[in-house]
């Protein structure tokens, strides 16, 4: 696997300062769609998903769910050597692992069979820790593994019984994302026509998770949801994926106001790599994109608040990326004026494999060593220790 290395134009002694941060770093990215991207998919691999999933192909988001969720099977046992030497090269010490939905991302039914696919990874793989609090994730930095995190990004799929909260925290289940883009039984989200804020079962919902320890996640949840759910928790309030909406505009960050509410819970924001949110005016925005929000976060909440959440590229072979822009994309809240998930990635950052030129670009930057570590994972790790 070649690692690209995006212009900064580093001195030698930057390089080194910026290789040696990332080795030493814990590295926690709160929305890791890797470890594999696209281009890590080889031809025969494609081609054997496509058979092996087939008999869904007239139903596109039937057929992208069981390619998902075939490749994660395919990963666990084995035959997906890309799978363990992606991460490994990426330096990311912690990512978490996506319990989601396919034809129905809000079936208990169908989110369950992600929820094995995940723990078979677990179970399969000696160098992956499943971390239910933080010490898990320090063990893995200590022992050269990496770890896993237990996350969701809807809570329709939980129904309105409380106990299946508890169900899933005690299979693992550490941070949950209170809506996905459309309004859900506990709140609205970010691309809803209105923005309801949290209803009254979603308060019991905050409230259960702060009681269990599970953290808040208000990364697609909308403008007054997550207003709401900073100042409903009892614990701190993150975003595991989000951009800055008065740099870039988009929809699906989050503008200064929102921002600093979060900041104030004691949270931390997670910045995407995914590029239409990080510019929507440059044909091919790249790693200074990404700098520009870290920069604007810096200077809004301080460096304590602001962290990593690449959610990009996918984790899934080129054409299925196609299907979910074309396809998938219009049915789960994403509008055309949001410009749909393409195919694109960020340049600087196409494969997990390049996470170190984000460290590489907090030091072109100016950042200094300790912030540099706090902004890869040490602040993620501080609400983890705090919330877990």
């Amino acid at each position: 696997m070649n690692i690209h290395l995006f212009d900064f134009d580093l001195s030698a002694e930057q390089e080194a300062r910026a290789k040696r941060l990332h080795e030493e770093s814990i590295i926690i990215d709160m929305l890791f769609q890797g470890p594999m991207s696209p281009v890590n998919f080889t031809e025969e691999v494609t081609e054997e998903l496509k058979k092996r999933c087939e008999r869904f192909v007239n139903d596109p988001s039937e057929y992208v769910f069981q390619i998902m969720l075939e490749s994660s099977n395919m990963a666990a046992r084995g035959e997906l050597p890309e799978f363990k030497e992606s991460w490994l090269l990426s330096g990311i010490t912690a990512g978490n692992r996506q319990i989601s939905g396919g034809k129905d991302s809000r079936s208990m039914e169908e989110s369950i069979k992600y929820l094995t696919a995940v723990q078979q990874q677990f179970d399969s793989f000696d160098w992956l820790l499943k971390a239910t609090k933080g010490e898990h994730i320090r063990q893995a930095k200590r022992e050269g593994k990496v770890a896993g995190m237990v996350t969701t990004q809807d809570t329709a799929w939980l129904g309105t019984n409380l106990d299946n909260l508890e169900m899933m925290y005690k299979f693992g289940l550490r941070v949950v994302q209170l809506t996905y883009n459309m309004h859900n039984h506990v709140g609205s989200g970010c691309t809803e026509r209105n923005d309801a804020g949290i209803s009254n079962f979603g308060v019991k919902f905050i409230k259960r998770m702060n009681e269990l320890g599970i953290l808040v996640d208000t990364g697609h949840t909308g403008r007054q949801s997550t207003l709401d759910a900073c100042e409903i928790s009892d614990a701190p309030v993150i975003a595991s994926h989000t951009a800055c909406k008065d740099v870039s505009g988009h929809a699906r960050g989050k503008d200064d106001f929102t921002l600093e509410a979060i900041a104030k819970t004691g949270g931390v924001i997670g910045l995407v790599t995914v590029p239409q949110f990080l510019n929507q005016e440059k044909e091919r925005p790249d790693m200074n994109d990404f700098l520009d929000h870290v920069d604007h976060l810096v200077k809004l909440v301080g460096v304590e608040h602001v962290g990593i959440g690449t959610d990009w590229p996918m984790n899934m072979p080129l054409f299925v990326q196609e299907l979910i822009a074309t396809k998938i994309a219009p049915t789960i809240g994403f509008r055309k004026e949001d410009k749909l998930p393409s195919t694109d990635s960020l340049l600087g950052f196409e494969q997990y494999i390049e996470a170190i030129n984000i460290t590489r670009g907090l030091v072109s930057r100016g950042y200094k060593d300790e912030e540099i570590k706090l902004i890869l994972g040490e602040n993620w790790m501080r609400v983890i220790e705090k919330v877990w």
